[in-house]
């Protein structure tokens, strides 16, 4: 992590907005999926933000986590090591970041490996996370465990089919967003340039 000073000023306001985004009620939730996903054998950690992202920050339970999501022999991550040098841990909390892109999470909830690595948006951590698992949920695999009511299933595209009858209705029909002149006339309208008669 790295080692700054006190902020001051906007710094600080900024600093304190995105802190407050940061939910420890879902932080518990996210720890029980994890610890459920993961296998059960993982130690709890203390309640609290610095906890939370100190559990994280090596990389490991996400990859495992992951993982978890995958039938077996068909995991997107394939050597998940613990290590204790800086490098190499941003290097699996990235790899994370990818498979999580690639499982289908959108690209606007993933967070930067910065966000965990030095603390600066957990509640951006959060969101990634929760997002994950309104996809498992969603896709309903069979490869999600804990409680399906932790995340909530995403919206599924409707398609609706019309018949040609109806696609021919649809095109004699001027849609109000495209505007409309009703009621509006040019009566009374001097062309550009010439004063207007007051009497």
């Amino acid at each position: 992590m790295a080692n700054r000073g006190p902020s001051y000023g906007l710094t600080r306001e900024v600093e304190q907005k995105i802190e407050q985004k940061y939910d420890p009620n879902l932080e518990d939730r996210l720890v029980d999926w994890i610890i459920a996903q993961c296998g059960g054998n993982i130690n709890r950690p203390d309640p609290g933000k610095t906890h939370f992202q100190k559990w994280l920050l090596s990389g490991v339970l996400l990859c495992r986590l992951m993982n978890g999501l995958y039938p077996e022999g068909q995991e997107p991550i394939k050597k998940i090591q613990e290590s204790k040098m800086a490098f190499k841990q941003m290097e699996l909390i990235s790899q994370f970041l990818q498979a999580a892109e690639d499982y289908g999470v959108s690209k606007m909830d993933i967070f930067q490996t910065v966000d965990l690595w030095e603390g600066k948006d957990l509640a951006a951590v959060q969101r990634t996370l929760m997002s994950l698992g309104s996809v498992a949920v969603t896709k309903d695999d069979g490869y999600y465990q804990g409680d399906p009511n932790w995340f909530h299933k995403k919206a599924q595209g409707t398609r609706r089919q019309f018949s040609a009858e109806q696609l021919r209705k649809g095109q004699s029909v001027i849609g109000l967003q495209m505007g409309s002149n009703k009621g509006a006339s040019q009566s009374g309208m001097t062309g550009y340039g010439m004063h207007r008669q007051i009497m």
